[in-house]
């Protein structure tokens, strides 16, 4: 029994890593854009999409880990550049209504181009076997996942924390307009802000291919999830979106040991908890 929990608590680390690299992402975008990206599911689509046909072209993992947030956030600083900006000074309904057409038109542009029926995607041949701690073993995709996600983290921590590119992005996030006036070109920063963001989703969608496929309604799953993750850790925090999704990530995954039928009603029952104690969630603010 013991063995089953260890195992399910690194599946919720797994799981929770994929959300922090979906959910910061979208922290980013609304940190410095103000901006509610209801497409943001969809481009987790797209990276998952794009992991299963570079895998079924080349057999190459790895260049699917490249290519899938590269083409993603390709696709969203255009996106941005011809329709997302032009919605920027708009109330958040018509943001979440834009957002919405994207995701629907990436959507069942997915449906059309592979099917409506999911897809499947092997791990890498370098990691399809399992790592034994005594009597335990679990599989190395799973600790590659993990660790690569932290990795990840860590060096997003340094570009937000430690470069100029993220001190504009924090500045921005406060003071846009300050920041303007200072001689950045606020509309780049806002373009290459936002194909970070989804690139992390594209990045995040690739990692979880080998484990849940691909599938066209993927998207929709995701985005409720990243919200929930959001909402918990707080609103534009970087730590809130990396406690958050552990947490979500935990709880989902053990409860499908303890109570598989309420895993997602402990989700929003944590969200709920949260939300009556610190309105603005665990790190964020008013």
């Amino acid at each position: 029994m013991l063995n089953v929990y260890l195992f399910q608590i690194l599946n919720g680390l797994g799981l929770g890593m994929i959300y922090f690299l979906t959910s910061v992402g979208l922290t980013i975008i609304f940190g410095l854009l103000n901006f509610v990206n209801f497409a943001h599911g969809a481009f987790f689509l797209i990276g998952s999409y794009l992991c299963f046909t570079v895998v079924a072209a080349t057999g190459n993992f790895w260049a699917a880990l490249v290519a899938g947030p590269l083409i993603a956030g390709a696709i969203a600083w255009v996106t941005e550049r011809v329709l997302v900006r032009r919605v920027y000074h708009l109330p958040h309904t018509f943001q979440i209504l834009i957002t919405l057409g994207i995701a629907l038109i990436i959507q069942e542009s997915a449906i059309m181009i592979w099917g409506p029926v999911g897809k499947s995607v092997p791990p890498p041949d370098m990691l399809k076997g399992v790592v034994r701690f005594g009597n335990f073993a679990y599989p190395e995709y799973r600790l590659f996942m993990i660790g690569f996600a932290a990795l990840v983290g860590f060096a997003l921590w340094l570009l937000l924390e430690r470069t100029t590119f993220g001190a504009k992005v924090r500045a921005g996030s406060e003071n846009p307009e300050q920041v303007a006036l200072l001689g950045t070109n606020i509309y780049r920063l806002f373009s290459a802000t936002f194909a970070l963001g989804v690139a992390l989703a594209g990045l995040a969608g690739v990692l979880s291919a080998p484990l849940r496929g691909a599938h066209p309604f993927v998207g929709t799953e995701v985005l409720g999830i990243a919200f929930v993750t959001v909402v918990i850790g707080g609103m534009g925090s970087f730590g809130g979106a990396l406690v958050g999704g552990l947490l979500v990530g935990l709880v989902q995954s053990l409860m499908t040991s303890i109570w598989p039928q309420g895993a997602s009603l402990m989700i929003y029952g944590a969200m709920a908890a949260v939300i009556l104690l610190r309105p603005y969630g665990l790190f964020g603010r008013a």
